[in-house]
């Protein structure tokens, strides 16, 4: 069951109808159970993962708090590494491990026998197993206190919004909502069809719609040309925002109608005028993470500066690791951590070049040329990502670079199938993306009722949205969420 599919559409209601009707000590339970069967309607047969995980987490949290014992704490945060990572690691990573030291082997002569296992990789894992993580974590260190209740503390890992893709929510701010069930308000219930509307007009209206063109270049490397590569991973930077942030928006959406406010995970990356920038605005649930249990025990930037660009590095190649098993997405974690030491290294050149130009950082034609130097870094590390295998990514790299020049645009566009019909449907669908952004952003700054509200416009958008969704869906053009594979 996916956000865009029709048991969706009927799931949602139910639950939404029952959560405000129900006594307030039903309301928690409801929802405990309506979440495992969101999950379950994925992969039921794995779904004593996530109960061992959190079951696991759960007793090794409230062992850690009751005791003083140095030894034993650190045995308890031990075992939960051990568990939620390993489980991580065997779905996720051990057929890639396995594939490498096999390929290994063999290029330096061996004849090894392939190693592989039939493993489903469960979904969600990166998200929940980081979530109860994050959880053991702050109560080893006293930063929040254990859940007595096993439930809500499932609820809390397992919440169907938040559950399969994020955003990585913190125990100290969902678990005491989850607590304290609200009661209907017209408010909230209108802010989080917004995000829900929002976020299915970027997943299905402009995410798969582009995903066709996108594919028609990395699905057939082959017949690549330059100008296609450019034009599809352009394309594709645009697709997984919206496929991503569309995600995290409905997600946002559903909570906040139930009264239930979830973090922030985008907030508009590619107006980011710094690699730095960027990741402070995009997928932000995870780089929080990264920078609170990792990048600071690490020791941040309050050492060497060798030891910081280290730091920085060994995060951004994870945080690439975390996203895929593959060498495309090891590679793509490196660049950013390459844009990240290379921008550390050259702050003060680059500012010291702007005030011998007697230019500010802020006057509009930096702000521009900026905004399209990390557009156009971060598209280029977006190839790795796309690319299903490293053999593919150099492919696309040598007829970027190389051979791909021979043909024209207008064949190259052809080929895409991108016609005039095809370019105004793209064109037209992210210039609306770009208005009900700053629409919503402009809500959200100014605390005005919108403009989509005062002109009446919102319920008439209610229905193209879902006018459009239908069709998509009546087509199969409509697709799965990219990071439920993360």
């Amino acid at each position: 069951m996916t956000f865009n599919s029709w048991e969706f559409l009927l799931f949602y209601p139910i639950v939404l109808l029952l959560y405000f009707i129900l006594p307030k000590k039903l309301k928690w339970p409801m929802l405990l159970v309506a979440s495992y069967y969101f999950y379950m309607c994925y992969q039921a047969e794995l779904v004593f993962l996530i109960f061992g995980t959190t079951l696991i987490s759960w007793v090794a949290s409230n062992i850690i708090e009751r005791t003083t014992k140095s030894g034993v704490r650190k045995f308890w945060l031990t075992v939960t590494l051990i568990v939620c990572l390993g489980v991580l690691f065997f779905y996720k990573y051990f057929n890639f491990l396995a594939g490498s030291v096999v390929g290994l082997i063999t290029y330096f002569g061996g004849t090894p026998s392939p190693i592989a296992l039939n493993l489903i990789l469960p979904v969600g894992v990166s998200f929940y197993t980081f979530q109860t993580l994050s959880y053991v974590i702050d109560v080893y260190r006293g930063d929040v206190k254990t859940e007595k209740n096993f439930f809500f503390f499932a609820l809390f890992v397992s919440f169907f919004p938040q559950l399969v893709a994020g955003p990585i929510e913190r125990p100290g701010n969902l678990i005491p909502q989850l607590k304290e069930p609200k009661k209907w308000n017209r408010a909230d219930a209108v802010k989080g069809s917004k995000h829900m509307i929002v976020g299915f007009f970027k997943k299905v209206v402009v995410a798969d719609l582009l995903s066709l063109y996108v594919n028609e270049i990395y699905n057939d490397v082959s017949s690549a040309t330059a100008y296609g590569v450019i034009i599809a991973t352009a394309l594709f930077a645009v697709q997984i925002y919206c496929d991503f942030s569309g995600y995290t928006d409905i997600a946002i959406g559903c909570a906040r109608i139930m009264g239930i406010r979830l973090m922030k995970n985008f907030d508009h990356p590619y107006t980011a005028t710094t690699i730095k920038e960027f990741w402070g605005r995009w997928h932000i649930s995870l780089s929080t993470w990264f920078k609170d249990y990792l990048y600071f025990p690490l020791g941040g930037s309050r050492c060497k500066k060798s030891r910081h660009l280290f730091n920085l590095f060994v995060v951004f190649l994870v945080s690439g690791l975390w996203h895929g098993a593959a060498w495309t997405y090891v590679i793509w974690g490196a660049i950013h951590g390459v844009y990240q030491i290379i921008g550390n290294l050259t702050i003060k050149t680059r500012n010291r070049a702007l005030s011998l130009v007697k230019l500010s950082d802020k006057s509009l034609p930096v702000v521009i040329f900026r905004r399209l130097m990390v557009f156009v870094l971060v598209c280029f590390a977006w190839l790795f990502f796309r690319a299903n295998s490293m053999a593919d990514a150099i492919s696309l790299l040598r007829t970027l670079f190389v051979t791909g020049w021979g043909v024209s645009l207008s064949d190259t566009l052809t080929s895409m199938n991108l016609d005039l019909t095809a370019i105004l449907m793209c064109a037209l669908s992210v210039l609306t993306l770009i208005m009900i952004d700053r629409v919503l952003k402009y809500e959200d700054e100014e605390g005005g009722s919108g403009l989509l509200v005062k002109n009446g416009s919102f319920i008439y958008f209610i229905w193209i949205i879902m006018f459009a969704w239908a069709i998509l869906l009546s087509q199969d053009i409509a697709s799965t969420f990219i990071y439920f594979q993360f």
